[in-house]
């Protein structure tokens, strides 16, 4: 079996059956994003305590790829500690994916990334001088 082939596999359940896929009432952060090349979106909403991500979820409608993405790396994330993941970089998050993707199908992938990012780039700034 190739690699292709279990990668493929691996984002068909995770499009099938996303992790952390729902809403978070009261979160600490939230954010809608949307790809404007193919009209992708993602709501994430984050719960944050002493530097970690304590819970994350999303609801996104999309495509396969960008779905997967963000069930991929919510799995990722969750738990981790916030300056670890503000140095992931996208390479990191396709490299999760384990596809060469064409450019157009990256922005979906890194939809969800660009999403956390933003949210934990402002959850910092509002939280610097406490």
């Amino acid at each position: 079996m190739s690699e292709d082939i279990i990668y493929s596999a691996i984002i068909d359940e995770h499009y099938e059956e996303p992790r952390n896929f729902g809403k978070i009432e009261n979160p600490d952060e939230n954010i809608m994003e949307t790809n404007p090349t193919c009209g992708d979106t993602i709501a994430m909403y984050l719960k944050l305590g002493d530097g970690k991500i304590r819970d994350i979820k999303y609801v996104a409608n999309g495509c396969l790829i960008s779905v997967a993405s963000a069930s991929i790396l919510s799995e990722r994330v969750k738990g981790k500690d916030v300056d670890y993941v503000l140095n992931m970089n996208k390479k990191d998050i396709l490299s999760y994916l384990g596809l060469e993707l064409g450019p157009a199908r990256e922005k979906c992938a890194l939809l969800s990334y660009d999403a956390l990012i933003k949210m934990l780039k402002n959850y910092k700034e509002e939280n610097s001088g406490q």
